[in-house]
Formats: structure tokens, C-alpha cells, sequence
């Protein structure tokens, strides 16, 4: 027996309303592009929504101009979606609060996740919506979810609650050193000083 090896998220595929509502949304809160639109081929009735959201993935919209918005926060049930999280720089996250404020958008203020941070607000149909931003770029050659492994070792080696800046400072420097050849004999910490 052989996995079905993912290589990533190809799309993900929400139910919407209005196509309006969708158009405003993605992209003129979220400022993904609407790259294209087509009728959804499985139900006549419906247009096929696309937008990029940022990394040349695809999030698509059923939409139908019957349906009108209504705010309740989608289901939470074992099997439904909690949900969707989106990666941005940390300078848009710095300007999150004031610009959710200025459209009068309720959100959760700032988390703070121990190896990045976050803000929850709602889109119109009452999708949970994160903006998420990593405190710490990984070092060339490897990925956050490398950075985090090996920091999630760190933390349980030291029986630590969550990973927390020092276990990735940790990790980076970990990763580093294992893929990264010296002439010296000794990598320990000194102090020249």
C-alpha cells in the first residue's frame, strides 16, 4: 500500500453568496486579485470565483446572486473547518488592527502564538478569517515548517508548554550548523570579549 503524496494546497473552495460580496472581500479587504471567473461545472446556477492569495495558489468562490449574506459564524463541528489562515509580511500585520478599525471590521486584537502572531476577524458570511505573521524567516535552504520541527524538538527535549523565540532561535541555529560545513574544531559558544 503507497501514500497519495500532497506537494501542497492546490485550492480550496468556499460557498458564497453574491458575486459582489465575494469581489469585495478577497480582494478588497484581503487585496487578493480576481483572476478569473467561469460558471462552476457542476451547478449551472453558480459562478466560479478565483483568486490568488498571494503564492499563485487558487481560493475559489461558489457564488450565486439567490444567496444574500448572512452573518452567523460557520459550523465548528468535528468535520467543518475552524478556520483559514493566511500568511502576511509584518509590516501589514503591524497596520491589521488600524485597517480591520477603519472598515469597522470586530477582530480579536492581537495574539501572540509564541512563534508568530495573529488576528481573527470574521468575512461576510461569518468564515473565521487569521492573518498570520511568523516572527522569524528561516534560514536559506530551509522552511518554517523545518524551523518549527526542529524547534518543537527543542521545547519538548527541555519539557517546555509551547515553542516559544528562544527554541527558535534555537532550532535556526541547530539547523544551521548540522547543514552548514566550518574548518573550525570547536562550533561551541565563546566570548572573545
Amino acid at each position: 500500500m503507497q501514500k497519495l503524496q500532497s506537494q501542497g494546497v492546490h485550492h480550496i473552495t468556499l460557498v458564497g453568496a453574491g458575486r459582489q460580496t465575494s469581489i469585495d472581500f478577497w480582494e478588497g479587504v484581503l487585496g487578493m486579485p480576481f483572476i478569473f471567473e467561469q460558471p462552476n461545472l457542476d451547478k449551472a446556477s453558480e459562478s466560479h470565483l478565483y483568486f490568488d492569495p498571494g503564492d499563485g495558489r487558487l481560493i475559489t468562490i461558489f457564488t450565486d446572486e439567490s444567496r444574500t449574506p448572512e452573518k452567523r459564524r460557520t459550523p465548528t463541528d468535528p468535520g467543518c473547518v475552524h478556520h483559514i489562515a493566511f500568511a502576511v509580511s509584518r509590516v501589514t500585520f503591524l497596520q491589521a488592527v488600524a485597517r480591520l478599525d477603519e472598515r469597522a471590521i470586530k477582530h480579536s486584537g492581537v495574539k501572540d502564538r509564541g512563534f508568530m502572531d495573529s488576528i481573527y476577524f470574521e468575512d461576510p458570511l461569518g468564515l473565521l478569517i487569521e492573518l498570520a505573521s511568523y516572527r522569524f524567516e528561516p534560514p536559506a535552504g530551509f522552511t518554517h515548517a523545518d524551523v518549527l520541527m526542529q524547534a518543537h524538538k527543542i521545547r519538548v527535549a527541555r519539557g517546555d508548554y509551547a515553542i516559544a523565540e528562544v527554541h527558535l532561535a534555537d532550532a535556526i541555529q541547530a539547523l544551521i550548523e548540522r547543514s552548514r560545513a566550518t574548518l573550525s574544531d570547536d562550533r561551541t559558544p565563546k566570548n572573545p570579549y
